[in-house]
């Protein structure tokens, strides 16, 4: 099953879409013990290959679902991997192609005022203490050239492959495209290349 967190999500109250899609998530695995009632869900989910998912602020939220459940647990249910594509994340030190990290330090303190600043761990993750906690196997994090957050991503990736988290991350970049490109041309041949690649990413090892 693959758990999609909406981009939207992370735009008026930042903690509330937290705790909103931690709610969310919550209530789909309510289903994998009969207590849910969406009778779909508890007949054609396999809750042994659960996956999150997001775009730009929804990856971001993505991960931050995924560190929960390292920490809250979700009742049996299993967490294969994640999938971040053009994840928002940041940090007090800008790095590449992020320039001076001005614009998305300001967007991340009017979205969430009572931040600790740009270092917070739900925004920079690398300096989370249980960023090495990410709850799955595997992850794929997708970068487009064009997006300024594209160093963030591939920071990312090299910080969770040297933190002991101990599953196996991959990344996928297609050049010359826009933040969340595939979101305004979805039926674009660099959509649709990263919907198959994503589509193998969801089905390798599906016994």
């Amino acid at each position: 099953m693959l758990l999609h967190l909406s981009n939207a999500q992370l735009s008026s109250n930042i903690f509330l879409s937290y705790d909103d899609s931690w709610a969310a998530v919550k209530w789909v695995v309510s289903h994998f013990s009969a207590g849910g009632g969406e009778v779909w869900l508890k007949e054609y989910v396999d809750f042994d290959r659960v996956f999150f998912a997001g775009d730009s602020a929804g990856g971001n939220i993505a991960h931050n679902m995924a560190i929960r459940v390292g920490s809250d647990g979700l009742d049996g249910v299993k967490i294969v991997g994640m999938v971040l594509i053009h994840p928002y994340f940041g940090g007090k030190d800008p790095i590449g192609s992020e320039g001076d990290g001005a614009a998305t330090d300001k967007f991340w303190l009017f979205v969430y005022r009572s931040a600790i600043g740009s270092d917070d761990p739900l925004f920079n993750p690398v300096v989370d203490p249980k960023f090495s906690s990410v709850v799955c196997d595997k992850v794929l994090v997708c970068v487009v050239g064009k997006d300024f957050l594209k160093d963030r991503g591939r920071y990312y990736k090299e910080e969770l492959e040297r933190s002991g988290w101990g599953g196996v991350v991959e990344i996928m970049e297609v050049a010359g495209k826009d933040h969340v490109f595939h979101l305004i041309k979805p039926i674009c041949e660099n959509a649709v290349a990263m919907l198959k690649r994503v589509a193998c990413f969801l089905n390798e090892n599906n016994a």
